[in-house]
């Protein structure tokens, strides 16, 4: 698993304008969300700074928070507090979620922000789908957001750099990306993102992170979430789109 550490603190830069507000983000679920019984317990459990977790919380549903990486914890806490919403937030990996959590605890988990190819290879992937399944009440879905490698890897390593700056908080940065992709699927490959902000007198300070990952193309995942118990009942997957989201329910 890669840890985020750096970039925690600059995180905001990489979530979008219109999800970057906790209530926005939660909106963008709405369809899901729907779904949900009354007094549902739910599991974000990739939930980076928070901004999901807390703005699930506004909406009055009790809401858990997990992450590898403590600083991701740290400013998920900061966050819930800032909005006064109540989230508990937990340092755990997808492989410890069961020495923290009872199966069958939660009716919705989410693995969202192109989290699952942290895991390292089939093997890793496997563990956490299968952790986060046995979280799962029965008829409790997953939902799971995942870049379309099949079109990442067609592009081949490449240095992408964004044409326009961002502001966050009176600040502006430049969000960079190096791709080093590897010769076959199954090999590691990475991703550093550097962020480049501009700070009030002009100076550039860079903070980057080389983040490891293991691409999978979207059959290998509909085959892996079967193998967990875990029934695809709806998919955006598109080769054409950059992005897609896919929610499975415990059989």
């Amino acid at each position: 698993m890669t840890d985020y550490d750096v970039l925690a603190e600059v995180y905001e830069w990489l979530i979008s304008d219109a999800k970057l507000p906790p209530a926005e983000f939660a909106a963008s679920f709405d369809d899901v969300l729907g779904l949900l019984p009354s007094n549902a317990h739910v599991l974000d459990c990739s939930c980076g700074t928070g901004q999901l977790a807390v703005g699930l919380a506004g909406r009055g549903i009790q809401v858990v928070a997990t992450d590898a990486s403590e600083a991701m914890v740290r400013r998920t806490a900061e966050l819930s507090e800032e909005f006064g919403t109540s989230v508990r937030a937990v340092r755990a990996s997808w492989e410890e979620l069961p020495d923290h959590f009872e199966d069958g605890t939660f009716d919705m988990l989410f693995c969202v922000g192109n989290s699952l190819h942290h895991a390292a290879g089939a093997t890793g992937r496997g563990a956490a789908l299968e952790s986060m399944s046995r979280l799962l009440r029965p008829g409790g879905r997953l939902v799971l957001t995942s870049r379309t490698w099949e079109l990442v890897r067609a592009r081949g390593s490449r240095l992408d750099i964004s044409d326009r700056l961002v502001r966050r908080n009176g600040r502006d940065a430049v969000v960079v990306y190096r791709w080093e992709i590897a010769p076959h699927w199954e090999e590691e490959h990475h991703i550093e993102i550097a962020i480049a902000q501009v700070d009030a007198t002009g100076l550039v300070l860079v903070r980057s992170e080389l983040l490891s990952c293991w691409p999978y193309r979207y059959e290998e995942l509909e085959v892996e979430l079967h193998r967990v118990g875990l029934r695809p009942e709806v998919s955006t997957f598109d080769l054409e789109a950059e992005n897609y989201m896919v929610v499975a329910s415990k059989v």
